[in-house]
This record gives C-alpha cells, sequence and structure tokens, in this order.
C-alpha cells in the first residue's frame, strides 16, 4: 500500500523524522560529496535529503508518484517537484547523472520495472543510491514510521534486484541502529546508537544503503546456457502420407 504524502512528511516534521534524515543523509553525502554540474533526481519522497544538492548541482528534481501524492517542493523558489507515473517519466534517456530512490522500492507494486526505467534516464556510468528497509531491522517490523510500511529487502534480495535491473551495486552501508520510538530518552541517546552500531556492524539497522551504477552491457550467459540446455532435434527425412503402408 502506497504511504500518502501528508503521513511523509508530518513523519519527516517530527523529532524522530529529523533524526532519520540527519542519520540518512549523511550517508547519501558521503557517497555523492560533490554535485557540482551534475543532474540529480529524487524518486519516491527524498526531498529530506535533496535540499543539501541545491546550491551546487546544476539541477535537482523531486519526481513523486501518483499513488503517493506530491508536495510542492522547494519551499522558495521555482517548483522542482512533480507527481508522475514512476515507470513511465517524462524525461529523455540518458539525462540525469546521479538518482536517489527513497521510499519507493519497498512500496511500488513492480520495483524491477522503476530500476528499468531509472536504467532509461541514467546517463552512462551514472550512479544510483536506494534507501530501502532492513528486513532483519526493527524499523520495518514496527509501522509506526515510513520505514514499516511495504517490502523491506536484505542484501542479497537487494543485490538481485539490481542485477536483474543492470545495476553493479559498488558500495553498501546501513543506518538507524537507534529504536524507531520518540521518547526523549531514545532520541537523545540515538548518536550514541549510531556510532556504536556503525563501528561494530551492529545487525539491528533499520535501512539499508545501496550505490549501484548503470551497466552499459547486457549478461549472454544465462541465454547460452538455456539453449545448450535444449534437446538436439534431428530433422525428418520424409513424410509418408496417412494410409500409406511402408514397403
Amino acid at each position: 500500500m502506497p504511504l500518502d504524502i501528508i503521513d511523509l512528511r508530518s513523519f519527516y516534521d517530527s523529532a524522530l523524522g529529523k533524526v532519520a534524515s540527519r542519520f540518512i543523509g549523511r550517508a547519501i553525502r558521503a557517497r555523492f560529496e560533490s554535485s557540482i554540474g551534475q543532474s540529480l533526481m529524487g524518486v519516491g519522497y527524498a526531498t529530506p535529503y535533496l535540499d543539501m544538492f541545491r546550491g551546487e548541482a546544476l539541477r535537482v528534481l523531486a519526481f513523486m508518484p501518483a499513488a503517493q501524492g506530491v508536495v510542492n517542493w522547494p519551499a522558495s523558489g521555482l517548483s522542482a517537484s512533480a507527481l508522475v507515473e514512476p515507470v513511465m517519466m517524462p524525461l529523455p534517456d540518458s539525462c540525469i547523472d546521479r538518482v536517489l530512490v527513497v521510499h519507493a522500492l519497498e512500496i511500488i507494486d513492480h520495483p524491477r520495472e522503476l530500476l528499468d526505467e531509472i536504467w532509461r534516464i541514467l546517463t552512462p556510468g551514472g550512479r544510483m543510491i536506494a534507501v530501502v528497509p532492513r528486513r532483519a531491522g526493527l524499523w520495518a517490523r514496527l509501522d509506526t514510521t515510513p520505514f514499516g510500511y511495504g517490502q523491506p529487502y536484505s542484501r542479497s534480495q537487494m543485490r538481485e534486484l539490481m542485477r536483474d535491473a543492470l545495476f553493479s551495486p559498488t558500495y553498501w552501508t546501513e543506518a538507524l541502529y537507534a529504536p524507531p520510538f520518540e521518547r526523549q530518552i531514545f532520541l537523545r541517546a540515538a548518536p550514541l546508537f549510531e556510532s556504536v552500531g556503525a563501528k561494530l556492524s551492529l545487525p539491528g539497522a533499520g535501512v539499508l544503503i545501496v550505490e549501484a551504477t548503470k551497466q552499459l552491457y547486457r549478461p549472454i550467459g544465462v541465454r547460452r546456457l538455456a539453449r545448450q540446455a535444449l534437446p538436439q532435434l534431428q530433422p525428418v527425412i520424409g513424410v509418408r502420407p496417412a494410409g500409406v503402408a511402408p514397403h
């Protein structure tokens, strides 16, 4: 079930949402260190993480799924957000350098088709960062935050999804080790949870973050194996009409 835009906006306006956006945003910024001269697009509800790129990127777009709804973004200046069908985006081929996918892959009915569309619009060698709920994390088990909706992923599931859509994962990390509770004691301790969890690679992270690049070739090994597995058929030498007895 798609998340409503009002619920997403309310979460990121809350104290817990600000904690989540700070930790996830830190991981995103570490990979997209500089976007000078780049075209960057957010898919899903990525606006809490796009503001950091507005001052340097050539252009920044925010595309939100029609089933979710749309909000005007940024708050000042010309709007750069749009309501779109995520598997048929109104963009030409190879026009975006970097894509940030947040609150999308776990919600959309056909995540492979979304990745196919992102592959189409990315430039050769373009980079994508996807943020998804981690299957084994506590955040995916509670529906008190947007990360508790839809289909959570394990690392192996994300790797397979990326491979099928012709993306090569180049970097993996995790975030949100703090529990998804709004009590002040947990919010104050969130930086400690995050620091210790990341240093020790603890298993309780709430989201999985993967960076991937666009492959420019299509693997053919599977097709070759499929052809080899086909039975070898022998040609028919002749055809005898029905009712005619052999000599």
